[in-house]
């Protein structure tokens, strides 16, 4: 019995070594990623707490609408602006955003854990910013925002692009650990501990799954993993219930989805690992009216890095320029494949 009650004193005393190790890393390498990652957008108030965004202005020659970027779950504005900012240069006023509790955005109170409370702070920043009508860009977890960005403010959306959207029911819940962040009190014991290390770890996994069929893509893959830096720090508990309260919200808002009437492009591919395509894309095409449906074989989950050239097309189309999306979509299917 005694010689039970050390092994147990033991264990104790080991898993709690291990997790104030963790917590020490955590703190260390949070301070780190956020020195080596300043804020480079500005904090405006939306009503009790502020979102983070980088905004640039519409240039003189701009030859497009007023363009607004949302971007996934574990993610940041650095994302879209690593894709956008600089084939876009010069053409659009450009609103690049944090959504709440990402990157150095403020999470707010309770509205912002589904992308409907997401997409009224996001309309409550525009008003701030001055920014009226826009095109809605989104991906992945991005893309359910951006749909309720659409059935909440129609009157300011003049077109949507989804790129690798997760916007539909599916199989299986979500993973352990985002369930797990999402728990009173163990969550953020865990988010202050285990979940930096996990994250840091499972990087160059999704590096991979973005980017399926380009093992040899390699500038690519750099480019993505410096604006995914600072995602490890990101898996916190806004990120986790963002992602553990997605399939209720989209349950309940996808029948709304045929309200969306604006000119809608859907970007998606047949290697993608982190969303169902089959659900998601497919069924958006589906739900919304006329929209159109771009399918790339060998593209994953990243077609805002692997296919920026067709992204940037789709933008045009829908602010009513003339483009073959299909052609454009079969170079990318060449470049993939020469890859």
């Amino acid at each position: 019995m005694v010689l039970m009650l050390k092994l147990v004193l033991y264990l104790v005393s080991g898993i709690a070594g291990i997790l104030l190790l963790a917590f020490l890393f955590t703190q260390w390498q949070s301070r780190q990623i956020a020195a080596r990652y300043p804020n480079a957008g500005t904090l405006t108030d939306v009503g009790g707490f502020r979102l983070n965004s980088v905004h640039v202005p519409r240039p003189e020659n701009a030859d497009l609408p007023a363009l607004l970027f949302i971007h996934g779950a574990s993610g940041n504005l650095r994302d879209p602006m690593a894709a956008f900012g600089k084939p876009l240069a010069g053409r659009a006023e450009m609103l690049f955003v944090d959504r709440p509790g990402h990157g150095y955005s403020e999470r707010g109170d309770d509205a912002t854990l589904t992308p409907d409370g997401q997409a009224d702070a996001i309309a409550r920043l525009l008003d701030a910013r001055g920014l009226g009508k826009v095109i809605v860009i989104g991906h992945s977890f991005g893309g359910a925002t951006t749909a309720a960005f659409a059935l909440r403010h129609p009157e300011r959306v003049l077109g949507l692009v989804f790129l690798s959207p997760a916007t539909h029911p599916w199989p299986g819940g979500v993973d352990w650990y985002y369930d797990l962040a999402n728990t009173p009190y163990l969550g953020r014991l865990f988010c202050n501990t285990i979940a930096l290390p996990a994250g840091l770890s499972r990087v160059a996994s999704g590096r991979r799954n973005g980017f399926p069929s380009q093992p040899r893509a390699i500038r690519l893959s750099r480019k993505c993993r410096h604006t995914h830096g600072p995602e490890a720090r990101q898996f916190s508990a806004a990120n986790a219930r963002d992602v553990a309260n997605l399939l209720t919200y989209v349950r309940r808002t996808q029948p709304r989805y045929r309200e969306i009437i604006a000119p809608t492009v859907i970007i998606s591919g047949d290697s993608d690992e982190i969303v169902y395509e089959e659900l998601h894309s497919l069924g958006l095409n589906r739900d919304i009216r006329g929209s159109e449906l771009v399918w790339v074989r060998g593209l994953g989950h990243k077609p805002d890095y692997v296919a920026t050239d067709l992204a940037v097309a789709a933008i045009e189309k829908v602010a009513g320029m003339t483009r073959d999306l299909r052609k454009l979509a079969d170079d990318v299917e060449r470049r993939i494949a020469a890859r």
